[in-house]
């Protein structure tokens, strides 16, 4: 007797894979094959793309660069940077500007405040004459240039003299060389002997001053001459290396000079302030006028501090 066949009840599972029928001839053949099509690939399109990317990083490569420098860049700067720097402003700076009524406020509440006071003034401005009505029990002297010999008449004598000064040519051009020569020269070191002294080596040393300049302590002096608004002017290296050095005058701490440099919006006038008067005795400003309180110091052997100094190379 042949077995017997039970009926599973376990459900038919249908097939995987299933095979599509075979396609007619009438089904269209886009329908039938899978085609890839790659797009055309236009240069005239992509150049100005192109352009726009390497435009795009040098801006971003030139920005890099000057952020770097100006967080890098201190105020110790290279002979290099000096000279560049010294061209560009003289030129961007050509015109004298004249003493403004805020900067002359600034100079006149300070004589006021050491009045009766010695007052010395290199350079010539109307605005200065005031000064002999406001210190009239002290001595204003003003060096001028030749040009102001007329207006001697006009001062009153007793207190106010004005010295015609022929200040010899240190052109401001010359102005990084004469830095050079007063760093490496004993002679020029900030005491009264090498400045009074008729045979100084010191090329920063103004010839024919008034004997009165040396033998007077001075509590104030001011800053603004001779020219120096271009390359072939004669500049105030000397006016500037001369006051830092009188300033100095006394050997008592509490003996204090306070000195203005005007113009320090030039490079000379900027640069050399800061060398020979310090940063570190700048104690206002006012616009283009600097003020320093210098204490004397005759014996000293350098103007700032080594770690003061602004201007390396």
């Amino acid at each position: 007797m042949p077995p017997q066949l039970h009926q599973s009840s376990l459900p038919i599972l249908n097939p995987l894979l299933r095979f599509s029928p075979p396609s007619s001839p009438d089904t269209p053949k886009h329908q039938r094959e899978s085609k890839i099509t790659m797009p055309k690939f236009n240069v005239r399109k992509v150049i100005p793309l192109l352009i726009f990317v390497l435009s795009s990083l040098s801006v971003l490569r030139l920005l890099r660069i000057s952020l770097k420098s100006s967080s890098s860049a201190s105020r110790s700067l290279s002979s290099t940077t000096f000279r560049s720097e010294f061209s560009q402003q003289i030129s961007a700076n050509a015109s004298q500007s004249a003493i403004t009524e805020k900067e002359l406020k600034l100079l006149s509440d300070t004589v006021i405040s050491r009045s009766p006071c010695n007052v010395l003034v290199f350079g010539f401005a109307p605005q200065y004459l005031k000064l002999s009505s406001i210190n009239t029990r002290g001595i204003t002297v003003i060096l001028g240039d030749d040009e102001h010999t007329k207006i001697k008449s006009e001062v009153n004598p007793n207190n106010t003299r004005i010295y015609s000064l022929k200040y010899h040519q240190m052109e401001v051009k010359k102005a990084y060389k004469l830095l050079q020569h007063a760093r490496a020269n004993p002679a020029c070191a900030p005491n009264m002997y090498n400045l009074h002294q008729g045979s100084s080596e010191c090329k920063l040393k103004l010839k024919d001053l008034p004997q009165e300049v040396f033998n007077t302590r001075w509590d104030v002096i001011v800053v603004d001459g001779p020219r120096g608004d271009d390359l072939e002017a004669p500049g105030r290296i000397g006016s500037i290396y001369t006051a830092a050095v009188l300033a100095r005058k006394g050997s008592s701490s509490n003996s204090t000079t306070d000195v203005f440099v005007h113009d320090v919006q030039r490079t000379v006038e900027k640069w050399l302030s800061w060398e020979f008067l310090c940063q570190e005795n700048q104690v206002s400003a006012k616009g283009n006028f600097w003020k320093f309180r210098i204490k004397g110091q005759s014996n000293a052997s350098r103007f700032c501090s080594p770690e003061a100094a602004l201007v390396r190379y």
